[in-house]
């Protein structure tokens, strides 16, 4: 075991997370992670079904004396998402995470940490080997490609599972029970883009970073900067004042991350260079007094760099850079009936340039449909008003909040019983795949917890130690109460 996992407790669930960790698992790559998980169950003489997409459902008796239990379904999912700092010399399809402890907290170094979800998949793990819980009948789903579109659930089969009660252990704030997600939709714009030969110049590498990014539902209405928004002001404010060229610009790195860095590589003549400069300090200047303590780490910066061969002709450079700057970013509504609760909102996610063409994804979030749909509909207007067409896709549902369910009461009398006091009964604006896969089985109970994880979706990751013991102990004795 890594030094920062030695003597944590629950030994048993850190074992778990430990080898998670050493694993590549990234979106779509999860192969390694669910051979893993398949071997501990084949240890324990479980057998293991896999569908046809890769998901993994595993399937335990209930301990003597409870086999008259309601069917309880643990579920996980196996990818995580893979974010660095740049600098950080890290291989994700290849290197180990390096786990951190930092008090009572663990992080990755330079890298997203996985604690989302494998402390999820760690904790469905310990359970499936345990001899000492008395649980009921329990089915053990390991679903792939959460991070990058929900596919696994999008694909789970209807009719394979038997449970009546789900727990989903994918949120993220202790003392806290989900009853309750948004759905959400991608909309994906491309534009053709006509090249011509980059004019007699210089070329210039301009890069904002330190933001601190995040997850485009849970951190949605955290006012942090977006990096495409501020590079579409910065380039919008270049190509009306100087006489610049725009060969490429990318950033971002996934639809559900907002994000942090973004690069536009341009050309201009030498005599220009210090208008340049003085143009990418005051746009530095005018958004960290925007973002202020919010997002304080920004940086704008304008070095020199590899001259390009072609650059985008001044037309759909001015597009580009005007929806960069103007497509709508951040929370739309608020929900009416959860305080604080974000009801619709939509993340600029990417952009990358990619020969003659300009593709850029958002994403848009809602608890209810026809917002969704709305929300979707008004940044599609936008881009096609920049010359863009567009296409809709990823469209899944969400989860309609049941607070006087059975499971819910359930679950309640066990925080109670442990913690002294009820949890917290919250809805996400995130999608979960409790959501996509449970309406396609009708009646099923769900439920979503976790302990305490901070900026997941970024380097800045982090998991809460102490939370975990707590998530742990409150896991056994739910599963002992259904």
């Amino acid at each position: 075991m890594m030094p920062a996992l030695a003597n944590l407790e629950p030994e048993r669930l850190w074992k778990h997370f430990d080898k998670l960790a050493a694993i590549p698992r990234a979106s779509t790559k999860e192969a390694a992670a669910r051979e893993y998980v398949r071997s501990v169950a084949a240890k324990l003489g479980l057998e293991s079904a896999q569908d046809h997409v890769g998901n993994l459902l595993i399937r335990k008796p209930a301990r003597p004396g409870r086999e008259g239990a309601p069917m309880t379904l643990l579920q996980g999912h196996l990818d995580m998402v893979c974010e660095k700092n740049e600098g950080t010399l890290h291989d994700f399809a290849a290197d180990p995470i390096k786990v951190i402890r930092d008090g009572d907290w663990l992080k990755g170094d330079g890298t997203t940490l996985g604690a989302d979800n494998g402390v999820g998949v760690a904790a469905a793990l310990a359970v499936m080997e345990s001899t000492d819980i008395s649980h009921g009948p329990l089915e053990f789903a390991f679903t792939i490609d959460e991070e990058t579109g929900l596919t696994g659930a999008s694909e789970f089969p209807a009719g394979l599972l038997k449970s009546r009660y789900f727990l989903n252990l994918d949120t993220e704030e202790i003392g806290t029970l989900c009853i309750g997600c948004a759905g959400g939709v991608n909309t994906t714009a491309r534009r053709k883009v006509k090249l011509v030969p980059a004019g007699v110049g210089s070329a210039w590498r301009i890069k904002v970073s330190g933001l601190r990014g995040g997850h485009s539902g849970v951190d949605i209405h955290q006012g942090r900067g977006n990096a495409l928004r501020i590079m579409g002001g910065v380039l919008q404010e270049l190509l009306d004042r100087l006489p610049v060229e725009l060969a490429e610009v990318n950033g971002g790195s996934a639809h559900n991350a907002i994000p942090r860095e973004a690069v536009a590589l341009v050309v201009l003549a030498p005599s220009r260079e210090s208008e340049l400069k003085s143009l990418v300090a005051a746009a530095e200047a005018g958004y960290k007094a925007d973002l202020g303590g919010f997002d304080s780490g920004l940086q704008i910066t304008a070095e020199k760099a590899e001259r390009p061969r072609m650059v985008l002709d001044a037309t759909d450079a001015k597009n580009t850079a005007a929806l960069l700057g103007s497509v709508p970013h951040g929370i739309l509504a608020m929900s009416p009936d959860v305080p604080g609760l974000v009801q619709t909102s939509t993340n600029l996610a990417t952009v990358k340039t990619k020969g003659d063409m300009v593709e850029i994804v958002t994403s848009q979030r809602s608890a209810i449909v026809s917002s969704k749909q709305a929300a979707a509909r008004m940044v599609a207007t936008i881009c096609r008003l920049a010359g863009f067409d567009v296409e809709h896709g990823g469209s899944y549902p969400g989860w309609k909040p049941e607070p006087n369910s059975e499971l819910v009461r359930k679950l309640q009398d066990a925080h109670k019983k442990l913690f002294g006091k009820p949890a917290q009964l919250i809805a996400m604006h995130a999608g979960l795949e409790c959501g996509v896969i449970g309406e396609k089985y009708p009646g099923m109970q769900m439920i979503s917890f976790g302990p305490t994880i901070v900026d997941p979706h970024s380097p800045n990751e982090r998991v809460q130690i102490s939370t975990v013991e707590s998530f742990w102990n409150y896991l056994k004795l739910a599963l002992e109460n259904l």
